[in-house]
């Protein structure tokens, strides 16, 4: 697992794998491919700073599967893995 901290209310995402081959037997290519919306928390930060000097709580914790924005973000690869680095107001929804 990557060894990484999001300052503030961000947190890291590992999308989750995208089927590169229809159920037909068709091979997608990278360029074709949509960007996953879906992934698991790996970090999260210790929340938004306030103007009275308070962290505001995330609601979000590590392991939670999520949805997120179709283009929030930005990725980044590390140790070979991909990841995301979201905004907390980017994460739509927990599943499970």
């Amino acid at each position: 697992m990557a060894n990484i901290r999001p300052i503030g209310d961000r947190v890291v995402v590992k999308p989750a794998a995208k089927e590169e081959v229809t159920k037909s037997g068709i091979v997608i290519p990278d360029t074709a491919k949509e960007k996953p919306q879906e992934g698991v928390v790996i970090a999260v930060g210790n929340g938004r700073l306030l103007d009275n000097g308070d962290r505001a709580a995330i609601d979000i914790h590590e392991g939670d599967r999520v949805l997120f924005a179709k283009y929030g973000g930005t990725e980044f690869k590390l140790d070979g893995e991909e990841y995301l680095v979201l905004k907390e107001n980017d994460i739509l929804a927990i599943v499970g």
